[in-house]
């Protein structure tokens, strides 16, 4: 592949790559998700809904598959897909450069919601499709189109399988499907006839709480046997073909490139590493191996966070450190270094002075983050747990960067702790999965860890706050609500707080639908029916601050206008700060950094702290 496409403000763009050249292709717009042939000759794009291809030189430009109404798009992932299953793009091309696979995604039967804008009453509502628990999905098909525009549909079940999950076309094998069950505890890998679009299912996984959708897999070794991830004994494993190639010792992440002889993966250590010496269990480390029949090699070294790409005998390596900022990044053929290609990121204002730790009996993975000017003879320090605490967001990492934004808490004064209890990912399957209709298990962890540390750390237990975002928002706000005991404040970004009102697959995944666990989501959720939801709570009403974007169409504005009425009619403190125009998170640099202001101004008022 000699040539690249991007889109630049709606606009298609290739490079010639080894020109170093780029021109404008004139087709209509806004572009998205353009993707060249593999011979390099024609660009798949998507505008308006429709799947378009046209020559690399901006001939021949024509529409392969057009919409038949305004809530169907070719070539492009639905929300749930993007936002859910890490599949973000809707077409691909055959490895032979003559034909696509298209995904059709319509949303007809997806429930409109409206997100409004307050500042601006003029403005209509924009109307959406949310796919909140329980509620039907977009209904997603999938077609082979010939460049001549002629189609054939794929067909599979489903009405029992209806998450398309995973698409992968080599030239090692047809192409391969993932789908999935509504429940995810059932998928099958499908093998399509290209002539016929019929599938034939090739292995089936099936798990009793759900199957985790993982990178790189599954695919096609060349010499067509299937690759995939597995949970088995208690691990997360690499299978190829009917073999298992790694075990307890490794948890697999992905597979980042299929070779001849060998497979390249990501890993970090399992929940069975031994406790001392070589394959010790390395906190918050990520790992690139070679794996094959005849054993499993490291590829990267140094503690750090790695990953890799690799084409032929060409290995690019990039490798984050917990001691200094930014990504080193090697070009490396059979393992000698060929060049170093330089960075231009810019250089953090501060340093990360960081410690990686495992806190209380379960020996949960924790980064204890102190002020940069600390001595122990100063004392305790008021805590701040800074948790993700949930699904698909591991914090503890050994990446210095990771931790900018606590360690500038820390520098205002606290001892900052973040803490990947169950439910976090890069342990073992049973660790993410403990998490099963009972969220609450994240904050249980979250305490342990605290106390856990408490005796080795200088932590103020009378003076401890929880902030975080999303999930970690919820956790937050799960902590001053449902164990005032031991948190004291609590600073919740965009948290969901009614989990009927989050989406399906993410959701569903873990609590299953509202229909037949009416009182998992009651419980797992802060508001029900308007009312708190506490549990067995005692003790004060601990201030919070709730912070939402309202334009957010992730987790919606209603989840903290829910949360705040409740707050209100049971007389609890509280503060809201609405962010206009402002989606789930916050990328622009004055928001986010006043942002910051206001948080540790929150935290030193209701925590009784003065100004260092």
């Amino acid at each position: 592949m000699e040539v690249a496409a991007f889109a630049l403000s709606g606009r298609l763009f290739t490079a010639e790559l080894r020109a170093g050249t780029a021109r404008e292709l004139p087709v209509p717009g806004p572009v998205l998700d353009p993707r060249p042939s593999p011979d390099g000759r024609h660009v798949a794009y998507v505008t308006r809904g429709a799947l378009r291809v046209v020559g690399a030189e901006g001939d021949d430009d024509r529409a392969l598959a057009e919409p038949e109404s305004a809530e169907v798009t070719y070539g492009l992932a639905e929300f749930i897909a993007a936002e859910e299953m890490s599949r973000s793009r809707g077409h691909w091309w055959s490895p032979d450069s003559d034909r696509l696979l298209v995904a059709r995604a319509d949303e007809t039967p997806v429930r409109r919601w409206w997100i409004a804008d307050p500042a601006n009453p003029a403005q209509e509502p924009a109307r959406v499709a949310y796919p909140a628990a329980g509620t039907p999905n977009a209904e997603v098909r999938l077609f082979l189109y010939a460049l001549d525009g002629a189609r054939t549909e794929v067909v599979w079940d489903r009405v029992r399988h209806p998450y398309l999950a995973r698409v992968h076309w080599s030239p090692d094998g047809s192409p391969l499907l993932l789908v999935q069950s509504r429940d995810q505890r059932t998928q099958l890998h499908l093998v399509v006839d290209p002539a016929s679009g019929t599938t034939r299912t090739v292995h089936v996984d099936e798990d009793a709480d759900w199957l985790e959708l993982l990178p790189g897999v599954p695919a096609w070794a060349p010499d067509g046997r299937l690759v995939r991830i597995a949970d088995e004994g208690g691990a997360r494993v690499l299978a190829v073909g009917d073999r298992t190639l790694t075990g307890p010792r490794l948890h697999v992440r992905a597979v980042l490139d299929i070779g001849g002889d060998d497979v390249l993966i990501s890993a970090s250590s399992g929940a069975k590493a031994p406790s001392g010496g070589a394959g010790a269990s390395e906190i918050g480390e990520i790992h690139v191996y070679r794996v094959n029949e005849l054993g499993t090699e490291r590829v990267s070294d140094g503690a750090g966070v790695h990953s890799a790409v690799r084409c032929g005998a060409v290995t690019v390596l990039s490798s984050a450190r917990p001691d200094r900022p930014g990504a080193e990044v090697r070009v490396v053929r059979d393992g000698k270094e060929l060049a170093k290609i330089a960075s231009y990121a810019a250089t953090p204002g501060l340093s990360v002075r960081l410690r990686l730790t495992e806190g209380g009996a379960q020996r949960i993975p924790c980064a204890v983050l102190l002020p940069s000017h600390y001595r122990e003879a100063d004392g305790p320090l008021p805590v701040l747990m800074d948790p993700y605490g949930g699904p698909h967001g591991q914090r503890v990492v050994a990446a210095h960067n990771a931790h900018l934004t606590s360690q500038w808490f820390a520098d205002q004064g606290f001892a900052v702790v973040v803490a990947d209890g169950r439910g976090t990912p890069g342990r073992s399957p049973g660790w993410e999965k403990a998490i099963r209709n009972d969220f609450t298990l994240a904050l249980d962890d979250q305490i342990e860890a605290l106390h856990g540390l408490a005796g080795t750390h200088p932590l103020d237990l009378d003076r401890v706050a929880m902030r975080g975002w999303s999930f970690g928002g919820y956790l937050s706000a799960l902590a001053v609500l449902r164990r005032p005991d031991v948190f004291h404040a609590g600073i919740a970004g965009a948290p969901v707080t009614d989990w009927e009102l989050y989406d399906t697959h993410y959701t569903e995944r873990y609590l299953g639908t509202p229909a037949e666990n009416a009182q998992v989501y009651a419980s797992n959720s802060l508001v029900d029916a308007g009312q708190l939801v506490r549990g067995d709570a005692t003790g004060p009403d601990r201030p919070l601050m709730v912070i939402h974007g309202m334009a957010d169409d992730n987790v919606v504005v209603a989840h903290t206008l829910r949360l705040s009425s409740a707050l209100l009619a049971a007389g609890h403190p509280h503060e809201v700060l609405p962010l206009t125009g402002v989606t789930h998170m916050t990328p622009q640099e004055q928001v986010a950094e006043n942002l910051l202001l206001l948080q540790v101004d929150f935290l030193r008022r209701s925590l009784g702290l003065t100004r260092p």
